[in-house]
C-alpha cells in the first residue's frame, strides 16, 4: 500500500496561439440547428460532427452520469435504423464514435466522401427519432456497460480515483463540475427509462446542437442534405443557461490518498 500526494493550485496563464484561417461557412436552419461547413479536397474523406450542448454540468446531485450514459444509448438504434449504429458506417470503412465531457456531448463519423448522405441520415434519425427504439432492455444493457467502464477506468485502475478526488477538492459538492462525467454507481443503477426520455426531450434537439461537416464535399450539396434530413425535426424548447459559478481559493489544498500501487505519485493541479 503506497501513498500518493497531490497539491492543488490555480495558475493563470496568458497564451498567444496563431490559429490557421479556415474558410468556414455557417448557416442556421429554421429549427435553430447551426450548420458549419469547411471544404478540403485533399483526400476523399468527409467528417461529420454533431455537437449537443449538454454534458455532466447539466446533471444534478443524485442523477450523475446521465449525459455519458445517453451517449451510449444513442448508438443502440433509432426508429428508421433500429440496429447497432456502428454497423451502418464501419461496413463501408468509416470511423464512428462519441465523447462526453462536462459541457457537451459529441458524435462523429469519418467516412468516404460518397457516404456523406448516409452519415447525415443516420445522425438526423437519432436526433429526431431515437425514442421509438429506446427500450428498457437497451437501457439496462448500457447501464451495465457504463458501470463496467467506470470499474475499468476508475475504480479498479491504478490511481484511477485521483481525478474524482481532484474534482471534489476544486469544487463545492453542489457545483456541477464537482462530479466525474462518468457518474457514480449509485446514480447510474437507479436511472429509469422515464429519466432518459426526459433527458432526450430536453437536450437532444436542433436548437441545442450544431452540425459540422468538413472535408471532400460540396458546401451547396451538404447544406441541401442538412435541410433535407434535419430541417423537419422540431426545434425543441429554449434552455436557460447555467449560471457561471467560479469557486474561490484562499489557500493551497493538500490530500494524501492510499491505494494498491507500487510507486507513489505527486499530482499538481
Amino acid at each position: 500500500m503506497k501513498d500518493f500526494l497531490f497539491f492543488l493550485f490555480i495558475p493563470v496563464f496568458a497564451l498567444s496561439i496563431n490559429l490557421p484561417k479556415l474558410k468556414v461557412e455557417t448557416h442556421t436552419l429554421s429549427n435553430g440547428l447551426k450548420v458549419i461547413l469547411y471544404e478540403d479536397h485533399s483526400t476523399p474523406i468527409v467528417t461529420v460532427n454533431v455537437n449537443y450542448q449538454v454534458g455532466s454540468k447539466n446533471e444534478e446531485v443524485g442523477k450523475t452520469g446521465y449525459a455519458h450514459l445517453f451517449e451510449h444509448i444513442m448508438f443502440q438504434g433509432s426508429k428508421h435504423f433500429n440496429d447497432d449504429f456502428f454497423k451502418a458506417l464501419q461496413d463501408i470503412g468509416g470511423e464512428v464514435n462519441g465523447a462526453t465531457n462536462q459541457d457537451r456531448t459529441r458524435y462523429y463519423e469519418n467516412v468516404p466522401s460518397s457516404y456523406l448522405e448516409r452519415a447525415l441520415w443516420l445522425e438526423a434519425d437519432r436526433m429526431g427519432y431515437l425514442l421509438p427504439a429506446l427500450t428498457e432492455d437497451r437501457l439496462k444493457n448500457q447501464i451495465d456497460v457504463v458501470r463496467n467502464e467506470r470499474r475499468q477506468n476508475y475504480d479498479d485502475a491504478p490511481y484511477g480515483l485521483v481525478y474524482e478526488e481532484i474534482l471534489k477538492m476544486l469544487y463545492p459538492s453542489d457545483h456541477p463540475y464537482s462530479w466525474p462525467t462518468i457518474g457514480y454507481h449509485k446514480d447510474l443503477e437507479k436511472a429509469t427509462l422515464e429519466d432518459m426520455v426526459e433527458f432526450f426531450k430536453k437536450y437532444y434537439n436542433p436548437s441545442n446542437s450544431s452540425l459540422c461537416i468538413g472535408g471532400d464535399f460540396s458546401k451547396e450539396e451538404a447544406l441541401k442534405l442538412a435541410e433535407k434530413y434535419f430541417g423537419s425535426i422540431p426545434a425543441g424548447k429554449p434552455l436557460s443557461f447555467i449560471k457561471k459559478w467560479t469557486p474561490e481559493f484562499t489557500s493551497i489544498k493538500r490530500k494524501i490518498l492510499k491505494d494498491k500501487v507500487q510507486l507513489p505519485r505527486i499530482y499538481i493541479v
